[in-house]
């Protein structure tokens, strides 16, 4: 959530995102990817964070698309871009993810490169964790996002009820809480926000409390077990970073 929800005296001004493409070329089939998938709303695009390599062969960004849910309710917010510049043919390629959550974007960058360190949230964007919970789980997400893939997620900008609310389904099948539900709140009037994980048995259970906590009826999240879940056995294969949202509203 960016300073376009934000009270008025508070707001600072929205920077710009810059792909550095002008002098880059790519054959057809990408050019219009890039096009259709990030550049046609460029403009509408607010760079969260972002990382440059010193020899410009790569870009990492943390996007916030102002456009998501015109007309598209649920639609997640944040686009992660990862640049690659072939300095000497002048020609670029991409990949990009759209995410729900930040910290989600952050880790899908990381895993293609991009130095942990160096793909921090700009901290006059968007409203700051509100407590230590929040931080820890969002620095778990970011270093340990591909243990888990994305099945659903929806994201509602009301400011009378801010929030989004993920389903991961954890891609080691030996864990005792296979799915999760993470919820991002935003407190409008103090303008933070806050970050909580659930543990559940079956995916019917975790897409249920999804729908209730929508329409106002859930129960508190149930635990995580074991809260150890989130570390990988050293033995299992690397997994592929989180999916796109497959189930639409």
């Amino acid at each position: 959530m960016l300073p376009s929800t934000e009270p008025a005296p508070a707001r600072k001004r929205i920077p710009e995102v810059d792909f550095e493409l002008d002098e880059f070329e790519a054959d057809k089939e990408v050019y219009l990817d890039f096009y259709r998938q990030v550049a046609v709303h460029e403009d509408m695009l607010v760079p969260l964070a972002e990382h440059h390599t010193a020899s410009g062969a790569h870009s990492y960004y943390v996007l916030f698309d102002r456009t998501a849910t015109y007309g598209h309710p649920g639609r997640p917010q944040i686009v992660a871009v990862h640049l690659q510049r072939d300095q000497e043919k002048r020609t670029f390629n991409f990949e990009q993810a759209v995410l729900p959550l930040p910290a989600m974007a952050q880790s899908w960058l990381i895993h293609r490169g991009c130095p942990p360190d160096a793909i921090g949230l700009n901290p006059e964007l968007g409203p700051p964790p509100a407590d230590e919970a929040t931080r820890a789980l969002e620095r778990r997400l970011t270093g340990d996002g591909d243990h888990y893939a994305m099945g659903y997620s929806y994201t509602r900008d009301d400011p009378d009820d801010m929030v989004t609310v993920v389903a991961l389904r954890a891609l080691d099948e030996r864990a005792p809480s296979p799915f999760r539900v993470v919820v991002e709140e935003v407190d409008t009037d103090a303008w933070t926000h806050t970050l909580r994980e659930g543990g559940f048995a079956t995916v019917d259970e975790a897409l249920q409390w999804c729908d209730d906590r929508l329409t106002g009826t859930a129960g508190p999240l149930p635990p995580v077990r074991p809260a150890a879940a989130f570390s990988r056995p050293a033995a299992l294969p690397k997994a592929p970073a989180p999916r796109p949202p497959g189930r639409s509203r």
